[in-house]
């Protein structure tokens, strides 16, 4: 499918006002509200990670309410089951007396499902997620159900150094497209939020997109044109994060594990997102360095030798750019 230059033109300036509203409600925390939004529109998932209070929740239901989606919020829990999740078949009885299963959905079945304080709940709780954030389908007693369209995940967690809490294995974290870090809001966003929260009055918010207008920015998404150097370029990044990969050896030699190819995956999804809502029909080098820290942070684990130097994956990730963008032929 093929879009005019005007239509990039007009779904940028869709979008913006899609950012612009949802500003209205929510303070601060701008890097979320973009990633959340590339997630959505590169048909991807999202996980913020953030002490409790910082605004996750709101912030997620506040761009279904702008979306126009609907929404289901399930609050994760030790004692949650799967079936709580993907929902189950009940035994009824018609009005002839009959007996038979009926399946009743479970809150998966929505557009938008926050999954809050995601490793509040055991690890068998949480794979009941992967099925429908992986292949879009839900599959009970044999039977596979599809997914409404668009579907999306937006997960919130606590740090993991947090009591209650179960980390997520790696096989999980790599469905989530990107990994946002919630920081605390400054002096001025906090007063900002007092004045909001505590004044009178309410604030209203209006629907700027619906279904099919995301499903219209998901191919604009897809048509955005990458050139084969920034392939390159976030190949070799990809690469760098394997341990002692040349690229980079000076910092990935503290890498036990790295990225593989679902990370080279996001960050060409997310950089061609940021390149519609920038109004632009092309990927730049600023895109794939932006998108680089939230696409790989949470696919990279640190050996020992690197805690012990007290290098974090931000930081490396930061090296690694900056080594691969020395040694690579990109513009």
């Amino acid at each position: 499918m093929s879009f005019s230059p005007e239509q990039f033109e007009e779904m940028s300036k869709k979008l913006t006002e899609v950012r612009e509203e949802i500003g209205k409600f929510i303070v601060g925390q701008q890097e979320a509200v973009e990633f959340s939004l590339y997630s959505i529109l590169a048909d991807g998932h999202a996980l913020l990670e953030g002490l409790p209070g910082l605004g996750k929740t709101m912030l997620i239901r506040t761009i279904s309410e702008v979306l126009d989606l609907s929404f289901s919020r399930i609050q994760f829990t030790p004692d949650l089951m799967p079936a709580d999740i993907t929902g189950t078949s009940i035994l009824e009885r018609n009005e002839e007396g009959m007996q038979r299963f009926v399946f009743k959905e479970g809150p998966i079945f929505s557009q938008m499902v926050l999954a809050d304080e995601i490793n509040r709940a055991t690890p068998k709780t949480q794979s009941a997620l992967l099925e429908a954030m992986g292949e879009k389908t839900v599959t009970v007693l044999g039977e596979t159900r599809k997914m409404a369209k668009p579907f999306f995940v937006l997960a919130t967690q606590n740090p993991i150094e947090m009591e209650g809490t179960y980390p997520l294995p790696e096989a999980q974290m790599d469905r989530f497209l990107c990994k946002v870090l919630l920081p605390y809001p400054s002096k001025e966003e906090l007063k900002e939020i007092m004045l909001r929260t505590t004044g009178p009055g309410s604030i209203t918010i209006r629907k700027v997109m619906n279904s099919e207008t995301i499903v219209e920015a998901q191919e604009m998404v897809k048509a955005v044109v990458i050139a084969d150097d920034m392939i390159d370029y976030a190949v070799e990044l990809v690469s760098a994060t394997h341990h002692k990969s040349g690229a980079g050896d000076e910092w990935s030699q503290y890498v036990q594990y790295g990225s593989g190819p679902r990370g080279l995956q996001s960050i060409i999804r997310l950089a061609k997102a940021r390149a519609l809502m920038a109004g632009r029909v092309h990927v730049s080098i600023a895109d794939i360095k932006t998108v680089a820290k939230p696409a790989l942070r949470h696919r990279v684990l640190i050996n020992y030798e690197g805690e012990a130097e007290g290098i974090d994956v931000d930081k490396l990730i930061d090296k690694l750019v900056e080594e691969v963008r020395q040694g690579a032929s990109v513009r």
